[in-house]
This record gives structure tokens, sequence and C-alpha cells, in this order.
């Protein structure tokens, strides 16, 4: 239980916290530190999995909670980018599409593995994933250069922005196709 690959998964969870603190503080260094956690975070996330298969240390409990733990810090990164207003205006439309895809299809596996059935992940949920973390870490990093006043650095907000819509259009392709896989299993 208490293996290298579910120790990461548990240290995403937990770093969470911190990672919100340091986005509520709404300073430069609160952002650079921010986003330096999330980079961090990022890493653990695709190192967990790798260690698991690699050492042959998948288990029951990592596949619970290595899900949990990206929505969870998913989904308060965009809340905190929200209240900080580093994603304001009609840019909270794609943050949007992005939370409730993650509560519907998570809803769904919930339902489907009742049935045992299993949706496996796409290679464009992959790239959804990519965008999507692409977006928040860029967003985290041009609060600093909001806050700092860096000039020169205004495309990164930019970059966050277009990733964020990128993440949000596959969301909606990605979040149809496992409706209606799940939907084949539902009398």
């Amino acid at each position: 239980m208490l293996t290298l690959p579910n120790l990461l998964t548990l240290s995403r969870i937990f770093a969470v916290p911190v990672l919100v603190a340091l986005l509520w503080d709404s300073a430069w260094l609160g952002y650079i530190c921010a986003f330096v956690l999330y980079c961090t975070v990022g890493a653990t996330d695709y190192l967990d999995g790798y260690l698991a298969r690699s050492q042959g240390t998948v288990s029951k409990l990592g596949i619970f909670l290595d899900p949990i733990a990206d929505k969870i810090m998913v989904a308060s990164v965009i809340l905190m980018l929200v209240f900080t207003r580093d994603i304001e205006s009609w840019h909270v439309i794609a943050a949007l599409v992005i939370l409730l895809r993650e509560i519907i299809v998570s809803g769904l596996r919930e339902f489907l593995a009742g049935l045992s059935v299993s949706v496996p992940v796409s290679q464009l949920a992959k790239w959804k994933t990519a965008f999507q973390m692409v977006a928040l870490g860029a967003l985290i990093l041009a609060g600093a250069v909001d806050h700092g006043g860096w000039a020169g650095f205004d495309w990164v907000k930019l970059v966050g922005l277009v990733c964020l819509w990128m993440a949000a259009l596959l969301t909606l392709v990605t979040g149809w196709d496992y409706l209606r896989a799940g939907l084949k299993h539902m009398d």
C-alpha cells in the first residue's frame, strides 16, 4: 500500500492545499512558487504511473487515487484562477466545460465500473490532458507576469488561454465519446 507510486499520488493530493494557498496570496512570488509546485506535481503524475507499471506495483489504491488526485488538482487550480481573475470573462466558459466534463466522466466511469465495464483512456483524451496541463501552468505563470509587472511576457497568458480553449474543445469531443460508449450499457 505504501509503495513509491502511491506515495507520489498521495503527495499530489496533499500539495493541493499548498497550491491553493500560494494562488490565494496573488503576489508575484506566490504565483512563481505555485508554478514550480504545479510543475512538480505534474511531473509526479507522470512518474507515479511510470514507476507503478515498470516496477509491477500497480495497486488498486493507486488506480483509485490517481484520477482523484488529478481531478482535485485541476478543479482547485481552475477555481483559484477564476477567483484571482486570471481566467475571466468568456474564458470562464472553457474552464466550466472542463470541470463539468470531469464530473460527468467520473460519474459515468463509476456507473460502468458497477457493470464491470471499463472505458479506456483514448489518445485524444491524453491530448486534452496535455493542453489542459499546459494551459493551467501557463495561466499560473501569467499571474506572476501580471503581478510582477514584467513587460514583454504577455504572450504567456495568450498561450494559456489558447490551450485552455483547445482543452475545452477536446473535452467536448472526448466527453461525448465517453458518454456515447456509456449509453450503450444503459437500458
